[in-house]
């Protein structure tokens, strides 16, 4: 894909009274949208807007509520320690992650979501990566023996080729420290969309021929360690992040630009899974195209 523009990190960014009153009204319109799709379900999700820059003042909805019916009154401020500094409730556990992608970024707004899409394949893509290292553990004494009796071409073909799993499912099976003596929580995998017009949405990218990776992590009650170990790949993400079994990861300069990528990157989670479930119906013979498709009556 081609190189995502950075989000300008110095920016400055200050609202009046009158500034602040919009922008809850707006993010409060933005979640209750959010929910009617389906997307944050519950209690689940979380959504931030940055009111100030310096210092760093977050606008956020409080922890266990349904966001789909928070008015802007009860949304709260949060300050780059993770506390409240205005405002009733408490701060999602997960505030410390949007600050990492705030402080990364530079971005305005991030907008986390537990749609069905993202947790279904965020979880599988996950899993298939950390077989895929214990595979690459098991074999790699085998490995050592190959090429030791057979050379250097031996154990390229046996320990470096990637599984069909793999292929399929559009992401890279972990290597360096995951592929090494590392637990099953540094194993990153990567989610790819390739050739699909929806990708344009995404700022940067220009032509449907193009392909993203977004970075899936462990998911981590420690949202501290959770958070430091989303830095190295926020620079390099498709303005989102999965982690596994939980959900997405939006976001961008501003408020309505990481709505966009929210929206565009659920499209291609959700075409994604489709397209996953159609190839594995025609690898069964169960979906194989009708025998008049393409002829004329």
């Amino acid at each position: 894909m081609p190189p995502v523009p950075p989000l300008d990190r110095n920016a400055s960014t200050r609202f009046s009274g009158d500034e602040e009153g919009k922008l809850r009204e707006e993010l409060c319109e933005a979640m209750a949208a959010i929910h009617q799709r389906g997307w944050c379900d519950g209690t689940g999700g979380n959504f931030s807007c940055v009111l100030k820059r310096e210092p760093l003042l977050l606008l956020m909805a409080p922890s266990g509520v349904d966001k789909g019916r928070v008015q802007p009154q009860e949304l709260i401020v949060v300050d780059r320690d993770s506390q409240v500094s205005r405002g009733s409730g408490r701060a999602s556990a997960e505030t410390l992650l949007h600050l990492a992608i705030v402080n990364e970024t530079g971005a305005g707004a991030v907008l986390h979501t537990h749609s069905q899409a993202g947790t279904l394949l965020s979880q599988w893509s996950w899993e298939w990566a950390v077989r895929s290292a214990s595979a690459a553990r098991t074999l790699k004494p085998e490995a050592e023996a190959l090429e030791e009796g057979h050379g250097v071409m031996g154990l390229q073909t046996r320990a470096g080729s990637r599984s069909p799993q793999a292929e399929a499912g559009g992401f890279e099976e972990a290597g360096g420290e995951a592929s090494g003596e590392a637990g099953e929580e540094d194993v990153v995998a990567y989610l790819e969309v390739r050739n699909l017009e929806m990708l344009k949405g995404i700022a940067g990218i220009t032509t449907h021929r193009s392909e993203v990776r977004v970075p899936v992590l462990a998911n981590d009650q420690d949202l501290a360690r959770l958070s430091r170990r989303a830095v190295p790949h926020l620079g390099r993400a498709p303005a989102g992040l999965l982690i596994a079994g939980h959900g997405l990861y939006a976001w961008g300069l501003e408020l309505s630009e990481a709505r966009r990528h929210l929206e565009i990157l659920e499209f291609l989670l959700e075409q994604r899974w489709r397209q996953l479930l159609l190839e594995a119906l025609m690898e069964q013979g169960l979906g194989s195209a009708p025998a008049n498709l393409g002829q004329r009556s």
